[in-house]
């Protein structure tokens, strides 16, 4: 499809050009329509947090700003979002951070950082703690401006087809991890694929690979990987939380008006909400399916098999922040942060949840 003829006959502004009407006597408000792309489909939950935002803006915004949504490989192709806002075909990409380590080294760290922030954590970073600032950094390089619109929460370990008990058992694996989880995977000898997720479960399923991690139970339910795998791993050390990016043209985002800028934010910020707790809110159940109906087995990571990744963490994260100054930055932003979430976290959620148990509610 020519995507910039697709634009013209659409009849959709591009840019931040917005169509002003002139009418008789008045001149009406001007409005501005934007473009959104995405890395999700349209059915799963992630899909319907874009839309339900593009809808809170436009009716937010009493229409002078609507976002017409594409989701995966409706318009471009799953992991094109972003060359599709950096190339003027959209101003709005939806995405996880991670999937565009193409397009900076420091970028991953966005997402999510094996051994590091919770999702509550990461929004207080986020929010209050100058994230999404620090984010800005990276994403503003580039020409876009970066929100927070949505957070998986802790995920699960991942699905392989074979039981993983030690180091050992982790050399020559074909396994689906992106971000910088895989990066640390690939020390040990796993050949780390990146595939977006529509191409998981066919990729399970003609061996393609031997194993993937995706999200948690809810959404690992709704892809079917149990119809593959049975071997069901935990914790998620690669993604103690993983925040999901909005991007927006950086041009056309300033371009808006104060009033419609406040719009996107909180609505974003809402989404974020909406997102984490919907998540974690059907994890539970989807679980116990998993379990109950579909005899999936849930292991638990060996402590040596934890303790030697924590250890290869804390040596290959530095040198991979070390590849750019902005890589540098967000990483001691972040493991600072993290120090001080490490104490408070260790009397609060932490201690609470380790006593939890004790009534017998």
């Amino acid at each position: 499809m020519d995507r910039r003829k697709f634009l013209k006959n659409a009849g959709l502004a591009s840019g931040t050009a917005a169509a002003t009407v002139i009418g008789a006597p008045a001149i009406a408000e001007a409005k501005t329509r934007w473009i959104a792309v995405s890395a999700f489909g349209k059915a799963g939950l992630l899909g319907q947090a874009l839309s339900d935002f593009a809808r809170f803006v436009g009716t937010a915004s009493g229409g002078k700003l609507t976002i017409k949504v594409f989701h995966a490989g409706e318009l471009v192709k799953p992991l094109e979002a972003m060359d599709a806002v950096l190339q003027g075909t959209a101003q709005m990409g939806y995405g996880a951070p991670y999937y565009w380590a193409g397009k900076s080294s420091a970028i991953s760290f966005v997402a999510a950082m094996p051994y590091g922030l919770n999702a509550q954590e990461q929004n207080a970073w986020l929010y209050y703690g100058g994230g999404i600032e620090q984010a800005d950094k990276i994403y503003n390089s580039l020409g876009l401006k970066f929100l927070p619109l949505g957070n998986t929460g802790n995920q699960m370990g991942g699905w392989y087809r074979k039981q993983i008990n030690s180091v050992a058992d982790l050399k020559g694996l074909k396994f689906r991890m992106p971000g910088l989880g895989g990066e640390i995977l690939k020390t040990f000898g796993v050949n780390v694929v990146l595939l977006p997720g529509k191409d998981v479960l066919s990729s399970l399923t003609t061996g393609a690979i031997d194993g993937t991690e995706w999200i948690g139970p809810a959404a690992d339910l709704g892809k079917g990987l149990f119809r593959v795998c049975n071997n069901y791993y935990y914790p998620g050390w690669h993604e103690p939380a993983t925040v999901l990016d909005a991007f927006f043209d950086k041009k056309a985002y300033e371009a808006l008006s104060p009033e419609l800028r406040d719009i996107v934010v909180r609505g974003a910020a809402a989404t974020n909400l909406f997102v984490l707790s919907k998540f974690q809110a059907a994890n539970n159940t989807a679980m116990q399916k998993l379990i109950k109906e579909h005899k999936v087995s849930v292991r638990k990571y060996s402590d040596e098999l934890l303790s030697a990744i924590g250890s290869r963490a804390a040596e290959v994260l530095p040198e991979l922040a070390a590849k750019s100054p902005e890589g540098r930055e967000i990483y001691e932003h972040i493991t600072n942060f993290r120090r001080t979430m490490i104490d408070w976290s260790g009397y609060s959620e932490q201690a609470f949840l380790e006593n939890r148990g004790k009534a017998k509610l």
